[in-house]
């Protein structure tokens, strides 16, 4: 259980830091740097790896963009969904295209934890608010409220 744990974990921060984007770098170095950059700028792929991932990255992108909740809980887990389907997607490209047998393993276990993490996610319901405090007189006894009577006069 421990090394699902330790694997997924390192997935998903591959797969974060993968999708990171550093906005201090000018476009031109940025895509010198990496040609897939090119890609999300919306210019032709450079490379054949980069355009096997091309389609698949910018339908990650998009549906993440168009992810949304109304809580902080509900656009988490939309948006990883959405970035879910996309490590997914991109498992599909290098299972069907990838001769290498570290690769093929890998992709694998990328589409295997990351399907079921997001079932995991779509089965999702936000807990239910906590029971608000009791509320207390100035003098530290129960405050009236309206399901107990007012406390007695001393």
């Amino acid at each position: 259980m421990t090394l699902r744990i330790a694997l997924t974990a390192a997935v998903t921060i591959l797969t974060l830091a993968a999708c990171s984007q550093d906005t201090a770098e000018p476009t031109a170095d940025k895509a010198a740097a990496n040609p897939a950059a090119q890609a999300q700028d919306g210019t032709a792929p450079t490379t054949p790896g980069d355009a096997a991932f091309a389609a698949s990255e910018a339908a990650m992108h998009a549906e993440m963009a168009q992810a949304s909740g109304g809580t902080i809980d509900e656009a988490y887990i939309a948006k990883m969904i959405a970035h879910h389907r996309g490590a997914v997607a991109m498992a599909d490209v290098a299972l069907a295209q990838s001769q290498d047998p570290g690769i093929l393993r890998m992709a694998q276990t990328v589409k295997d934890t990351q399907t079921a993490e997001i079932a995991e996610m779509q089965a999702w319901e936000p807990a239910p608010p906590a029971p608000a405090a009791p509320a207390t007189a100035p003098n530290g006894e129960a405050a009236a409220t309206p399901t107990s009577p007012a406390p007695a006069a001393e």
